[in-house]
């Protein structure tokens, strides 16, 4: 647990809202992903994203992954990432539609090229 008067220091946010869910969607249905070609310089790029918090950075990932895995497929150390970054996402979307855990995934699923 965190004391309310302590969540901007540790980094917490707000749930996001309607529009945010929005863009995040937008995000995760752009067909283009530019990653590097080199795989630890991919790597390093997304664990940054995903340390970053931001949830676009996060749907990003969960884009770029899932886009890479249909195309190439993943590394085991990029599944395990594109697992995590999922379950960021489904997490979030969950509390920010109000939906089950179920319902969120299969909308994340559609939304991804």
């Amino acid at each position: 647990m965190v004391p309310a008067d302590n969540t901007a220091e540790v980094g917490l946010r707000e749930v996001i809202n309607d529009e945010e869910v929005e863009e995040v969607f937008a995000v995760l249905r752009k067909k283009e992903a530019r990653m590097p070609t080199n795989w630890s310089r991919r790597y390093k790029n997304h664990v940054e994203k995903l340390k970053s918090g931001d949830i676009y950075q996060v749907a990003e990932v969960v884009r770029n992954l899932s886009i890479r895995d249909k195309d190439k497929g993943l590394s085991a150390g990029e599944k395990r990432m594109l697992t995590k970054a999922r379950q960021i996402l489904v997490s979030e979307l969950t509390f920010a539609i109000g939906v089950t855990e179920d319902e969120a995934e299969e909308r994340l699923n559609a939304a991804l090229p």
